[in-house]
């Protein structure tokens, strides 16, 4: 990682070093808008009906969960063979998977896919959860005497540009009438956020509700506290690079995922306590309290049939990002296959595609 900014240095300047949008990623840019270019043909190519046999996909599971989840529900059927359930969650390590060609399909919010386009990456959403309840909490560090939004005015705030947990804090800021400039924002990945609130390198970070539990327990009585807002972030989606989406057989075989991702989320939507054993006290050594805490701050899944909410969102988004100088304007529309939107709500009760 990076040395923090001199004195005096543009953030924005270290934000980019940060993650990797260097002169040189810019230099690569112009060659995967060319590959893309060269295989629009098959991004547009109606999608294969079955998965045709021997294809195989390698899927993000962090921490084990999209793994668990299936096999709970019953779900662990998948119509192709999963190479791999990779331990990949964080936006900008799921990219640098992409690149690498060790990771053909992932799930994150709307964040990453934004990132991935400014780096010169061509990778497309190709499902959509709606989520309408906020995932993250912003927690302080022990001692702290920040109650509101209103109060991060002139503090040190972890954010990450290239994850959920960034534009969360910038919608948050925008809502509260403060602008980027009004504190000071610490560039962190969102696995670093828990130890800079311990050590005090920061008073603010962006915590996921099954995060904020366990940092309360630990330092609640140390005057460590979560701030509640209505920010939400959106969309948990899934995605893909272009090449993957361009292969005929990859292509089937995401196609049929999808409604498996959808009937999984609705398992464990409508199964809390085997959800809350099995995964976060089992898996995650929560106790059955914590777990209780996490599950009734859930999102009921929300699989649209068409998307226009979700790019209004995403295009929001970009234009939020835009205006701090973190990335350039762009149509999001790039950002989604459309060959993929109905199947997720086709698979689910309609109860849940609303």
């Amino acid at each position: 990682m990076p040395a923090p900014p001199a004195p005096g240095l543009d953030r924005r300047l270290f934000l980019t070093s940060l993650l990797g949008v260097t002169a040189a990623v810019a230099g690569l840019s112009g060659c995967a808008e060319a590959g893309a270019a060269a295989d629009e043909a098959a991004l547009k190519a109606p999608l294969a009906t079955k998965v045709p046999p021997g294809t195989r996909l390698k899927i993000s599971s962090f921490e084990g969960f999209q793994e668990i989840q299936l096999k709970l529900a019953g779900l662990d059927d998948l119509p192709f063979e999963v190479a791999d359930w990779l331990n990949i969650g964080a936006g900008p390590d799921v990219i640098n998977a992409f690149r690498a060609g060790s990771l053909d399909l992932a799930n994150n919010a709307g964040i990453p896919p934004i990132q991935a386009f400014y780096q010169g990456f061509d990778a497309r959403i190709v499902a959509v959860n709606v989520t309408r309840r906020p995932n993250y909490l912003f927690a302080t560090k022990p001692g702290s005497d920040i109650r509101t939004v209103a109060d991060f005015k002139g503090r040190r705030l972890a954010f990450s540009q290239g994850q959920a947990q960034g534009v969360v804090l910038l919608r948050a800021l925008k809502e509260a009438g403060l602008d980027h400039d009004d504190a000071e924002l610490v560039p962190l990945t969102s696995n670093q956020f828990f130890t800079a609130l311990q050590s005090g390198q920061v008073d603010i970070a962006p915590l996921g509700i099954s995060q904020a539990p366990a940092y309360l327990e630990q330092y609640g009585a140390k005057g460590a506290r979560t701030i509640p807002t209505d920010v939400v972030d959106l969309l948990n989606l899934l995605w893909a690079p272009a090449e993957v989406l361009a292969d005929r057989a990859k292509a089937a075989a995401v196609a049929a995922y999808i409604p498996y991702w959808a009937r999984g989320a609705v398992w464990q939507y409508e199964h809390p306590d085997v959800w809350n054993r099995e995964y976060y006290v089992k898996r995650q050594n929560l106790t059955p309290a914590q777990a209780e805490s996490i599950t009734a701050l859930a999102n009921k899944p929300c699989f649209p049939p068409r998307w226009e909410e979700a790019i209004a969102w995403e295009q929001e988004t970009a234009d939020l990002l835009a205006e701090g100088g973190y990335v350039k304007e762009f149509d999001v529309d790039a950002l989604f296959d459309r060959r993929f939107e109905p199947l997720a709500a086709r698979a689910v009760p309609a109860e849940y595609r609303r």
